[in-house]
């Protein structure tokens, strides 16, 4: 499977210009696949966490209701590409607010994963609820596990499991400079210890309280970096997840059939 993450500015309370923008990154980014004889391989899309808006914590008047505008952007690029786009999404349903990350498929299916660890330094447990269920998807022959941002901190919740074991643990972000070395070191240490592939995607840019530069990258199952974005720039890196060697690597090394 071919993956392909995109680290980019996010115009503050911007849907539609931040869709508009992202629209011709993505078509870039797709051509370039196909141009490099990837076009038959199944791709997957990963944008920032809030890609739409920026990291809002006071959503009242910028969020979308479930299945809204973004959402419809994201099903019909995905449709027009052949390739599934994942991010998530400042919602609301009924006064409930969620930080919502969505995994649309080009046929038009989809699976959401509501972000359970909340940023109360943030304040973002004042206004959103958690989600209550750990999401895992398929995509490409992949099995993915879907995360937001803080949720890299708790090990735990992330444990892959030996009887039901996922390929590819996604951390969509908006992950401040001052903490950079700890998203660094975190998702690194997520791939060794679940033996899987880790792509973290953050933001870089300004908003009204904090500064990101990025620090985008795909880890593989050794703690290597396979891919990774230059720290401050917007950039779009395409890399082709290696299944056989991590199959190999996880028989000869059966770490997860020792896991508590």
């Amino acid at each position: 499977m071919l993956l392909t993450l995109i680290q980019t500015d996010i115009h503050w309370a911007s849907p539609a210009q931040n869709r508009e923008r992202l629209t011709s990154v993505i078509r870039e980014a797709v051509r370039r696949a196909q141009a490099g004889d990837h076009g038959e391989e199944a791709g997957l899309i990963v944008l920032p966490e809030m890609f739409s808006t920026g990291f809002i914590t006071q959503p009242e008047g910028h969020t979308e209701p479930p299945l809204g505008d973004t959402f419809r952007w994201m099903q019909a690029l995905a449709a027009e590409t052949g390739h599934a786009l994942c991010g998530s999404v400042a919602t609301c349903d009924e006064g409930s607010y969620r930080n919502r990350f969505y995994f649309v498929r080009p046929d038009g299916t989809y699976a959401h994963y509501d972000k359970r660890h909340l940023f109360t330094y943030g304040g973002e447990h004042h206004r959103y609820t958690r989600g209550e269920s750990r999401v895992e998807v398929e995509h490409g022959g992949v099995r993915i596990l879907l995360q937001v941002c803080y949720d890299l901190r708790f090990p735990t919740y992330a444990r892959n499991r030996a009887d039901s074991p996922y390929d590819l643990a996604l951390y969509v972000a908006s992950w401040p400079t001052p903490r950079r070395a700890a998203w660094d070191t975190l998702l690194r240490a997520r791939a060794i210890e679940n033996q899987c592939y880790v792509a973290g995607v953050n933001r870089i840019g300004d908003d009204p309280a904090c500064r990101y530069n990025g620090g985008t990258a795909l880890i593989d199952p050794y703690g290597q970096t396979v891919a990774v974005c230059p720290d401050g720039q917007a950039d779009v890196v395409t890399c082709r997840l290696d299944m056989e060697e991590l199959q190999r690597f996880r028989q000869k090394f059966p770490v997860l059939a020792d896991a508590d």
